[in-house]
């Protein structure tokens, strides 16, 4: 397997490898200082913050910004990522976190810290990250992208042409977009919106005040504009628009301007109970997220003190929500230079392959979907496998099967234009009982999902927004179709969802089966969505918040059972999150029983690994590279008789007690085989791998003098050659980069 270029001492640019040495994170708190005796399993020091955790697993995004063993464009990508990353950490868990001050909440987290004591820790963490991400452009990813001839540059470094070319452009298509907004006597404030990029304008007429004024950079002209006719030089807009303020604000003298950009709470919520229906309350918070409490405000260096201070003031800012540094203040646009069609500066680019068990070719092209998954349960994974030949198809030939009589799915997040909502709509048209369960909550997705609802609901399909006091997560679907032998239920549980476009970076893992018993649990939880009784009893399924929570502790506990009468035990889970303090304990008390865990968790971690006497037979590692690591495997090995798991849940409060979850067992032995490989490379990745310290901190792995193992480059070799041939349809079985076997080791 090659890597993907440049040094693998794992050091990022700017930083000396050493003996010993490799990156790291700055850590949550101290390392854990010994207790004499015992130490109750619930003491706070046990627990890590969560929001801390969140701002861990953005330094690692931020590493992949750093890390020069990337393709340059690729690291662009990143930086531009952990700006909307950390907009959705203020907007939802600043946010949640100021609503809570606001209501005098004093209840102490797991890990012993008040609200308060949260958000001042949150804000002071995430500073530096600020930092180095705006540092990282200026030092290394801008010039490196001007010495590959691609030139992000300031309007003041062009030349006369070059300004008077885009003086034109701003006169004709940017100025009759804006409209500047005075604060004075006669003005009120102007309403600043959420994530909008500003300018605040000082101007003065002979013998007046000075004024203040904004002007919002508009967000439907290209952030980067493009100089002349090259297309690899760009200036950003507000640079354009802030160099021609005099045609903005003629005969008055312009003093000084400064970009400041604000974000506001998304957290608002509304009472479920009292509301007319979920429709009208998702609308209610739509309206009143615009106008929330703001969280934080980013000004530019060298900001007028006046200013800043109006700012402030009139925001009703803590100085401590204020984050001044130099522009650009707004990394998302760099998604325009990221996708330039540069492959020398990029990762080889990546289609999603056949199916082999999916693909139809030669002979056995008019076999049916339903006839592949009735013969051999399938599991596909995204993006290695095409989510258009796979998931969606399964939904394309349901809509167009004349056998087919219903069909129910659950939606969580789709894309614009979903050609998996179409067949849904071409289904009903059909004839057939078409039922979906829209989730309205889904959080910044309210807006799309309120439109596919009024589109479904046009077309006669049932539809089903949510439930009271409970958010949909789980990501199902059913297929009922007629056949000779009677009524066959087929089955999809997935750990993504039904979304096209996010298939193409995701990674998810879904379950295609015709098992009846997997098949009546699906219909037990539809029919929850449209009736109003949960059932408590399931026969395959795992569904919270009845039988999940409950099922996954009865796993760990056996394990221990098994490791404390000299059995051994072992657990594997990945995940997004883990954040459930009961679920940390009773993993602190399997480790304690001797039971060989490994944890692979994208994100949060409350969980200290390595803890001397409590976790020392823990291992915590975050896979962080060009795919964003979403699917939940759980792998219990129960003496021989293993279980394996995929589903939509996490191990959070929030998926086990909150949400409609399924997580499905994978019971074909070739499948097992499957997510085995999947568990053993993860495990034995040393490329974009990081191991978790008992202080909250994580150190990226290194492959030293090994061979370089990056996950996303073994799946991909293998999903290649895997695809079936047409000519002889041979199947490639890659070797695992561990030993056959580790995960039950």
């Amino acid at each position: 397997m090659s890597s993907d270029g440049g040094d693998e001492t794992g050091v990022p640019s700017g930083e000396t490898a050493t003996d010993g040495e490799r990156p790291r994170t700055t850590g949550i708190a101290d390392a854990w200082d010994p207790v004499s005796g015992d130490v109750a399993l619930d003491d706070s020091r046990l627990y890590l913050n969560r929001e801390l955790s969140e701002l861990e697993f953005q330094e690692r995004v931020l590493y992949e910004a750093l890390d020069d063993r990337n393709p340059l464009l690729e690291r662009v990508k990143f930086l531009g990522l952990l700006t909307k990353n950390l907009d959705e950490f203020f907007m939802k868990r600043i946010g949640g976190l100021k609503q809570q001050m606001a209501a005098d909440v004093t209840e102490l987290t797991p890990d012993g810290r008040t609200p308060e004591q949260q958000w001042a820790e949150a804000l002071e963490k995430a500073r530096p990250i600020f930092e180095r991400q705006v540092t990282s452009w200026h030092d290394e990813l801008r010039p490196a992208l001007a010495a590959a001839g691609i030139e992000v540059v300031d309007h003041d470094d062009l030349t006369a042409s070059e300004r008077a070319g885009l003086r034109d452009y701003f006169e004709t298509s940017v100025l009759p977009t804006l409209t500047p907004l005075t604060f004075d006597p006669a003005h009120p404030f102007p309403f600043l919106s959420n994530l909008s990029l500003s300018l605040a304008v000082r101007t003065q007429r002979e013998g007046e005040d000075v004024k203040f004024s904004r002007v919002k950079i508009p967000e439907n002209r290209p952030r980067l504009v493009q100089v002349g006719d090259d297309d690899d030089v760009f200036v950003p807009l507000e640079q354009v628009v802030a160099a021609n303020l005099d045609l903005l604000f003629p005969n008055v003298d312009i003093l000084d301007y400064a970009a400041f950009r604000v974000t506001r709470n998304a957290e608002v919520r509304r009472n479920e109970e009292v509301a007319e229906g979920l429709i009208e309350m998702i609308e209610g918070v739509l309206r009143e997220r615009r106008f929330a409490t703001v969280v934080r405000l980013e000004v530019e260096e060298g900001i007028h003190p006046d200013v800043r201070d109006l700012l402030v003031t009139q925001l009703e800012l803590d100085e401590r929500e204020v984050f001044e540094r130099p522009g650009p203040l707004d990394f998302r646009d760099l998604r325009r230079v990221a996708d330039l069609d540069r492959p020398d500066l990029s990762l080889p680019s990546w289609t999603p392959k056949h199916h082999q068990s999916l693909a139809r070719f030669g002979s056995e092209d008019d076999r049916s979907v339903f006839e592949i998954i009735r013969r051999n349960d399938v599991l596909v994974h995204h993006p290695y496998h095409s989510f258009e030949e796979t998931v969606q198809s399964f939904f394309e030939e349901a809509a167009h099967d004349d056998d087919v009589l219903a069909i129910k799915a659950a939606i969580y997040r789709t894309s614009a234009d979903s050609k998996v909502i179409q067949s849904l709509i071409e289904a009903a048209r059909n004839g057939k009982q078409v039922a979906v369960m829209v989730e309205l909550k889904a959080r910044f997705d309210e807006e799309n999902n309120l439109r596919w609802v009024r589109r479904l609901e046009e077309e006669g399909i049932h539809v089903a927004y949510g439930t009271i006091g409970l958010k949909t997560h789980s990501k199902i679907a059913l297929v009922v179709r007629d056949e000779a032998d009677g009524v066959t239920l087929y089955s999809h549980v997935g750990t993504g969802n039904y979304h096209a476009e996010t298939a193409k970076t995701y990674v998810d893992l879904g379950l295609l089966t015709a098992d009846q018993a997997i098949g009546q649990d699906l219909t037990r939880v539809f029919n929850f969505f449209t009736g109003h009784s949960f059932h408590e009893e399931y026969r395959k399924l795992l569904v919270a918040p009845v039988t999940m929570r409950e099922t996954f502790v009865e796993h760990i506990r056996r394990e221990a059972e098994h490791a404390r009468a000299g059995e051994g035990g072992r657990i594997v889970a990945k995940m997004n999150a883990l954040e459930d303090p009961a679920v940390v304990k009773e993993l602190y008390e399997a480790s304690q029983a001797g039971v060989d865990i490994d944890l692979i968790v994208r994100g949060i971690s409350r969980l200290r690994p390595g803890l001397d006497g409590i976790s020392e037979n823990i291992d915590v590692r975050s896979v962080v590279g060009r795919f964003l690591e979403h699917s939940r495997i759980f792998y219990f090995h129960d003496r021989g008789d293993e279980a394996f798991y995929i589903g939509s849940a996490d191990w959070m409060t929030r998926n086990l007690d909150r949400r409609v979850e399924a997580v499905v067992p994978v019971e074909d032995e070739s499948l097992r085989e499957e997510l085995r490989f999947i568990l053993d490379t993860l495990l034995a990745d040393n490329r974009k791998a990081w191991e978790m310290q008992s202080d909250g901190s994580y150190v990226q792995c290194r492959p030293g003098e090994n061979e370089p193992v990056n996950t996303h480059e073994v799946l991909m070799e293998r999903a290649t050659r895997n695809a079936p041939d047409r000519e002889s349809r041979e199947i490639y079985d890659a070797e695992s980069p561990l030993a056959p076997g580790d995960i039950d080791r």
